[in-house]
């Protein structure tokens, strides 16, 4: 899922040496981080006005050259007019706690807010994480909330190249590299529910049928998006897609395989049978439960 517009750059992979760690093709985000950093903002602002906060990404990287941002956290920082200071000992000590919970996360790079890159974003990046993330090169993500000047909602991530004869912390060139955020099934339903709070508004949580029952609709919906999308294709209204139409026939094709309609409405109802009887035992659990404190409190 992209999180913000999509860029007209081009991005080309050059072929790395031999022992030395190429560029990321991607990055993806998961909620969790990316709240984490929406989290930081609002607190920082709140304290000291609308000025940009940084912190480290946590992640993993994978044999294709992708990076996976899992987790974040704030990084003390002091900027002025004239100087911008990074508390490092208070940033590896949170990392050497966050390795204890989690060995498998690495620091791939950082994080800030805002939506400018300047010569402070490039002296935090080259003098403080790039050795970090070190034979990696450290990616940084800058998150626009939109309530800075200039500001579109979105999130993109860079790489930095040096340049110049002699290049120096504050010389290089910030190189934008694909950003998505990656979100599983269980992590869906907590997204819809933030997403439809308006206004401060107080939502209580689903229930599993509510959450069926939703799922069925957004499916319909979906069947008759791409229903209508056919219909106009071949009555010549629009132009057919050729990627579309492949895409489209591969989910039919492994949708169906071996789901007939009699063992669908099997599955459907087996599954169905499992989920009432889960939830007729943990009221039976909870009510025994609740009688067995009351009998000790008798007694």
């Amino acid at each position: 899922m992209a999180i913000g517009p999509s860029p007209s750059a081009i991005y080309l992979q050059p072929p790395s040496a031999s022992g030395v760690p190429s560029r990321p093709l991607s990055v993806t985000i998961q909620p969790a981080a990316l709240l984490s950093i929406l989290d930081h903002y609002l607190r920082g602002t709140t304290e000291g006005g609308n000025q940009r906060v940084i912190g480290t990404l946590l992640g993993v990287r994978n044999d294709n050259n992708e990076v996976e941002v899992r987790n974040s956290f704030a990084a003390l920082h002091s900027e002025t007019e004239e100087q911008i200071v990074v508390d490092m000992d208070y940033h590896r000590s949170v990392y050497d706690l966050y390795q204890k919970v989690n060995p498998k996360e690495v620091i791939v790079g950082w994080y800030s807010t805002g939506s400018e890159l300047d010569n402070y974003t490039a002296l935090v990046h080259q003098n403080f994480f790039s050795p970090e993330t070190a034979p990696n090169p450290a990616i940084h993500v800058v998150v626009n909330t939109g309530v800075q000047k200039a500001g579109e909602l979105g999130v993109k991530a860079y790489i930095s190249a040096p340049i110049g004869v002699t290049p120096r912390a504050e010389n290089c060139a910030f190189i934008p590299i694909p950003c998505e955020l990656k979100f599983g099934d269980a992590e869906r339903s907590g997204l819809d529910l933030l997403s439809a709070v308006q206004n401060n508004q107080t939502l209580a949580a689903s229930t599993e049928l509510d959450v069926l029952e939703k799922s069925l609709k957004d499916i319909i919906a979906m069947i008759d998006r791409v229903l209508a999308y056919v219909q106009s294709v071949t009555s010549g209204q629009t132009a057919g897609d050729e990627r579309v139409g492949r895409k489209l026939l591969d989910s039919l094709n492994s949708s169906v395989e071996g789901l007939e309609k009699d063992n669908m409405e099997s599955l459907f109802t087996s599954h169905l049978q499992d989920t009432l009887m889960v939830s007729y035992l943990s009221n039976l659990v909870r009510s025994q439960a609740e009688i067995s404190s009351r009998l000790v409190l008798l007694t």
